[in-house]
């Protein structure tokens, strides 16, 4: 049952509370050196603190959609988002690394559950011609961490250091929940999930499962490389320092913009979308291992990586909801938790290639899983139900 209303603010309010948790979980990425270096521990260490949380992430997707499935979603979003807020505030003033781990854990919780939650509400909140709007929006909040989260972080650690950038984040959080306790309406709990209802999409549903399979391959290959691009930048393309939180900030600009292309695009051309980011992330990935470069052609690369990858959360997504159009929540369920279990395996794969071989050598990892996801994406069968002329 939807809701013909008409609710544009609490889709921004909800936007910005995914930019919120997503530049969160990401914040780390732009701050591994710093941290690492006052902690005592490595890069590969480090990047446990996005590990972590995307591990917690993916358990916590499908757990938060069944446990709390009969509480209304804006109780559950406020919830999450004040968790989020209390774990960088603790972050900021952690005295060892455990303790932050012990906080990215609680960051994990909360981007699960409130991304497996907020991604299918679009359809509740504005009428139907303007649900693929109101979705880019929503995951252009996903678009936007990288954007400007992670580069404004990355500035603000290398400025005033790591602990400032995570107490900023914080105070965003406990902006988020206010904006999402004010402008989001009430939303009693829509079609219940129980524990059957995810197995059962999963062997039922053939283009769900094909959904998962390539979220698991690109995510997984990107943050194997992403974790790991302010070391990368330094080694392929000689850029070093406060130079970095400018160039991701030019990434995540590029990343905002290929959320908007794609999301004009891809209700109709799902299947094409994700192919061309696919190829365009494996070649781009290729281009940056080649050696002695300069910074002008590593920014270069860079924006192009963020172009592609600013289509992939709302590419990925629509082709789960068009897999399952009368199973949103599980659909959601089940993607997000892909999605964040690819971050934190990512990540972990990153890590073992950069402490093992070298930094370079993650360049390897994301370039083939890319790959292997165009292959994927070209083999399976559309997801769409229905035939667009």
């Amino acid at each position: 049952m939807h809701t013909v209303e008409n609710h544009p603010r609490a889709v921004l309010a909800i936007a910005l509370g995914i930019f919120a948790l997503m530049t969160s979980e990401l914040l780390p990425v732009g701050l591994l050196t710093p941290i690492g270096s006052e902690l005592e521990v490595s890069a590969g260490t480090a990047g446990l603190m996005v590990t972590v949380p995307g591990l917690l992430a993916a358990v916590s997707a499908p757990t938060i959609t069944v446990l709390a499935a009969r509480l209304d979603r804006r109780t559950l979003l406020v919830a999450l988002t004040s968790l989020m807020a209390a774990a960088n505030l603790v972050s900021a003033i952690a005295p060892t690394f455990p303790v932050i781990l012990l906080a990215r854990l609680a960051i994990g919780v909360s981007v699960g559950g409130f991304w497996a939650v907020a991604g299918g509400l679009a359809v509740r909140l504005v009428p139907e011609h303007g649900v693929a709007r109101a979705t880019a929006i929503i995951f252009g909040g996903v678009s936007t961490a990288s954007v400007v989260g992670v580069p404004a972080g990355t500035l603000l650690g290398d400025t005033v250091g790591w602990r400032a950038a995570f107490a900023t984040v914080g105070v965003l959080g406990l902006i988020a929940a206010a904006a999402l306790r004010a402008l989001v309406p009430p939303l009693p709990p829509g079609e219940p999930v129980t524990i059957k209802t995810l197995p059962a999409l999963l062997r039922g549903n053939r283009g769900v499962r094909t959904g998962l399979l390539i979220t698991t391959l690109l995510i997984t290959g990107h943050f194997a490389a992403y974790t790991f691009v302010r070391p990368l930048l330094q080694e392929t393309s000689n850029i070093t320092g406060g130079t970095t939180g400018l160039l991701l900030m030019a990434y995540g600009i590029a990343g905002i913009t290929g959320n908007f292309l794609a999301g004009s695009r891809v209700r109709n051309h799902v299947r094409e979308t994700l192919l061309t980011v696919a190829l365009a992330i494996a070649s781009t990935l290729a281009l940056l291992a080649v050696p002695g470069q300069g910074p002008v052609t590593g920014t270069l690369l860079l924006a192009v990586w963020g172009l592609a990858y600013g289509a992939v959360s709302v590419s990925l997504q629509t082709w789960m909801l068009q897999a399952a159009p009368n199973a949103a929540a599980a659909a959601s369920a089940l993607f997000v938790s892909a999605f964040n279990l690819s971050i934190a395996l990512g990540a972990l794969l990153g890590g073992l290639a950069a402490d093992g071989l070298a930094t370079r050598a993650v360049l390897g990892v994301g370039g083939v899983l890319a790959l292997l996801t165009a292959l994927t994406v070209a083999a399976g069968t559309p997801a769409t139900t229905r035939t667009h002329h």
